[in-house]
C-alpha cells in the first residue's frame, strides 16, 4: 500500500474554525532517555532536529470536550518563537504551515480504545484575518 504512516494535510482541513495558541512553545521530553536528574529532548527520527511543542484549541464547536485541545510538535533548531497576539483575547490565532498527521490508535481504558493524531508542523506564522462565507470579505 502506497499511503505514508505520517500524511500532509492542510491548516484549514484540520482547523476550519480556526486554531488559538493556548501555551508557550515547550521542548518535548524523551522518556526513554530522560533520568529524573538529566532531562533529554527529544529528537525528531527524519531531520535530526530537537522537537518542540505547544497546545492549540481548536475552535470547531462541535469538538468534543477531549478534542479541543491539540499538541503540535514542531521540529527546530532553536526554541520556536509564536506569532504576537493582536488579537485582543488571551488567545493567539495561528496557522501553521507544512502540516501533517500521524494517525495511532489510544487506549482511553482497558475496554476502550479510539483513533488520535499526532501532528507536526514546519512552522506557525499569524492566522490571516476571518473571512465570512468564503467570499474573502473580512469578518
Amino acid at each position: 500500500m502506497a499511503i505514508a504512516k505520517r500524511f500532509k494535510i492542510s491548516h484549514d482541513e484540520v482547523f476550519p474554525h480556526g486554531a488559538y495558541l493556548v501555551s508557550p512553545v515547550s521542548p518535548v521530553g524523551d522518556f526513554e532517555r530522560s533520568t529524573q536528574d538529566n532531562k533529554v529532548q527529544q529528537i525528531d527520527k527524519d531531520s535530526g532536529l530537537p522537537l518542540w511543542q505547544v497546545e492549540v484549541l481548536d475552535a470547531d464547536p462541535e469538538a468534543s470536550k477531549a478534542q479541543r485541545t491539540v499538541t503540535i510538535k514542531l521540529a527546530a533548531k532553536v526554541q520556536p518563537v509564536p506569532p504576537t497576539n493582536d488579537s485582543g483575547t488571551p488567545f493567539t490565532p495561528v496557522t501553521f504551515v507544512g502540516l501533517s498527521a500521524l494517525p495511532y490508535v489510544e487506549q482511553v481504558t482497558q475496554t476502550f480504545s479510539r483513533v488520535a493524531w499526532s501532528f507536526r508542523a514546519e512552522t506557525m506564522q499569524s492566522a490571516k484575518p476571518a473571512t465570512v462565507g468564503g467570499q474573502g470579505k473580512a469578518a
